[in-house]
């Protein structure tokens, strides 16, 4: 008798960016692997990369190849996708661009499209790619994923041809960020600092607006801990500020847990994993009303109207100063955190 079931669907990715923790393209891809591996669903995921890759989950559906390419456009439009043909893919799976060559077989994550929102964020050379390469993205894609309802609206105001294929899956908080229990004592022999302390995590971007946390902090007469990428001059962190670039996700965890208050005051962003990631950890938020910022704090932060530094510090003064309310904030964050699941993610990616 014929079998009426169906061969699992072959899936291909554009893996490049798997393994990578300092972006939030490369958390995304990371962490939506491995909750593709907690699944039960069938299905075959090739993960084609220009090197070999670290930290792939074992998992028998899963199959890593190693395509080099002397030139990553050429790599991205014309030797990826031929080859994601080959393997027979009834899905190509990328994030932002997407080859002609991908046929009917293309879905496209596109996290955000701060490069229309805020043109004057980007260099003129990007903001120009960005804004011809998503477009045409959009029109070559089956279905395009973005990670917010608020992308996802700003996306179709801007590409109105994505009006109906867009849908979105909301990030969480990545796995290895962990809540510490001895961050006051860690953070204190690691980088020699003593609580109270204000944090911002991020890179020295127009977009990511690092300056207002730094001036903020210091009207309010508290220390700011920066991490990222980003030069910062002596003194410009003000009185015990601080610049501790990359760090690790142990040092990074024992940061959030050990910081009075984390402050994130990014002019727009399509989700925004750091005010998960602080939730976790216990850390109260102070953010802004950037792209999707308020959608996913809810009401377990404090989001500030506007950008002013004045709004900011004294945001900052009023929480320091309230032991209770800083309390409520890191219960609300520590609930609003756990409604964010990559398992559910992973399900709705696989079945758009």
């Amino acid at each position: 008798m014929p079998s009426n079931s169906r061969a699992p669907l072959t899936i291909v990715w554009d893996a490049r960016l798997v393994g990578g923790t300092n972006t939030g393209d490369s958390t995304y891809w990371t962490c939506l692997l491995s909750a593709l591996a907690r699944s039960s669903e069938s299905f075959e995921l090739h993960l084609v990369s220009d090197r070999p890759l670290d930290g792939v989950p074992v998992d028998s559906r899963f199959r890593a190849h190693v395509l080099p390419a002397r030139y990553s456009r050429w790599w991205s439009f014309v030797a990826f996708p031929l080859f994601a043909r080959r393997l027979g893919a009834d899905v190509i799976h990328v994030q932002y661009s997407l080859s002609p060559l991908v046929g009917n077989a293309g879905i496209t994550t596109i996290h955000d499209v701060s490069f229309f929102v805020g043109p004057q964020w980007f260099s003129k050379r990007d903001a120009w790619l960005l804004q011809h390469s998503a477009p045409a993205a959009v029109r070559r894609a089956k279905k395009v994923i973005t990670v917010s309802r608020t992308s996802a609206d700003e996306i179709i105001r801007y590409i109105p041809q994505a009006r109906d294929k867009v849908t979105y899956t909301y990030n969480a908080c990545p796995d290895w960020i962990q809540p510490n229990p001895i961050a006051t004592d860690y953070v204190r022999e690691k980088f020699g600092l003593k609580s109270p302390y204000l944090l911002t995590v991020g890179t020295r971007w127009p977009r990511k607006n690092m300056e207002l946390a730094v001036q903020a902090a210091t009207n309010a007469k508290l220390p700011i801990v920066v991490t990222g990428k980003g030069t910062w001059q002596a003194g410009e962190l003000g009185p015990g500020g601080r610049s501790v670039g990359y760090v690790s996700v142990e040092d990074l965890s024992a940061l959030y847990s050990a910081a009075t208050l984390y402050l994130a005051p990014s002019r727009h962003e399509g989700f925004g994993i750091p005010l998960l990631e602080a939730f976790r950890c216990g850390c109260p938020v102070v953010c802004s009303t950037g792209g999707a910022f308020p959608e996913v704090a809810g009401d377990a932060a404090c989001v500030v109207p506007d950008w002013e530094v004045a709004s900011w510090s004294k945001a900052i003064s009023n929480l320091v100063g309230d032991s209770s309310k800083l309390q409520t904030l890191r219960d609300a964050g520590r609930i609003r955190e756990r409604a964010f699941r990559w398992e559910d993610t992973a399900a709705r990616t696989l079945e758009i």
